[in-house]
């Protein structure tokens, strides 16, 4: 295949599914990483796709587009796994916990899959298949009904039919922004209504959320910043955005990637 014929592939594979993985491509083309990687140039120079780490996603986000799981799993990936360490630390044998849809929220789900006596709520199909590939006999998983978005969660009248009565010990949220204005936000109206329902069974919220979410704002407001009683970020948030949050959030930490070794940079 010529390498036109490859990235006119690769950009319908982008405008498709909202994003791709280097790794996935090499595998489907039986090219090299540095081949995939020009392709991605290439069609980056254009303007018709956006490079991010480990791949590229489809360009020009609004406050009501979504992209699809693939995207967003391509993008901070070093940040969300480090803040996704972080947030596991907070959960505990025997509690019960809610995961909102969400890669990073997804990420840490990886990280408590070991967790005994746990109950999980979540409205995430990604995230209900990571404990079903990892079966724990002392594990529940409750999965809710709804209608299925590009983000592949579960939202809707029957998803928050699902959730209202429940009440968990702490719900980890998945967020596409944050900002003072707007608080934490989604592009999608039936998602922001089926997470308001998560925020309310919960005793307390956590926000796992990477720093380029920062002065993002999607259609509609879930929570305001007030409400986390935790907000995990990455270093990559400037000084003057940890200070505002500061103020507003009940903690703010701030994940420091994992070292070759396994320990956290201090």
């Amino acid at each position: 295949m010529l390498a036109q014929q490859r990235q006119q592939v690769i950009l319908e594979r982008v405008r498709g599914s909202g994003g791709v993985r280097v790794a996935d491509l090499v595998r489907e083309f039986g090219v090299s990483d540095m081949t995939i990687r020009r392709d991605l140039e290439a069609l980056a120079e254009r303007g018709l796709v956006e490079k991010v780490h480990g791949g590229a996603t489809a360009t020009g986000p609004g406050s009501t587009e979504e992209p699809g799981f693939t995207a967003k799993s391509a993008r901070q990936q070093p940040e969300k796994e480090a803040i996704a360490r972080h947030a596991a630390d907070l959960v505990r044998p025997g509690t019960a916990i809610a995961l909102s849809a969400g890669t990073t929220t997804w990420t840490l789900a990886h990280f408590v899959t070991d967790v005994p006596e746990l109950t999980v709520i979540t409205n995430s199909i990604r995230i209900a298949e990571v404990f079903h590939r990892a079966p724990r006999a002392d594990r529940t998983v409750v999965l809710t009904g709804g209608v299925r978005t590009p983000s592949d969660a579960l939202v809707g009248p029957v998803a928050v039919a699902a959730v209202r009565g429940l009440h968990v010990d702490t719900l980890f949220l998945g967020v596409h922004g944050m900002s003072v204005r707007a608080g934490f936000t989604t592009p999608n109206l039936l998602e922001a209504e089926t997470d308001r329902a998560l925020v309310a069974s919960a005793h307390r919220l956590v926000v796992p959320a990477d720093h380029t979410k920062w002065g993002t704002v999607g259609i509609s407001t879930i929570a305001a910043l007030s409400e986390a009683h935790v907000l995990i970020t990455d270093a990559g948030l400037g000084q003057e955005a940890r200070e505002e949050l500061a103020t507003r959030v009940g903690e703010l930490v701030v994940a420091e990637p994992a070292r070759h070794d396994g320990t956290r940079d201090r």
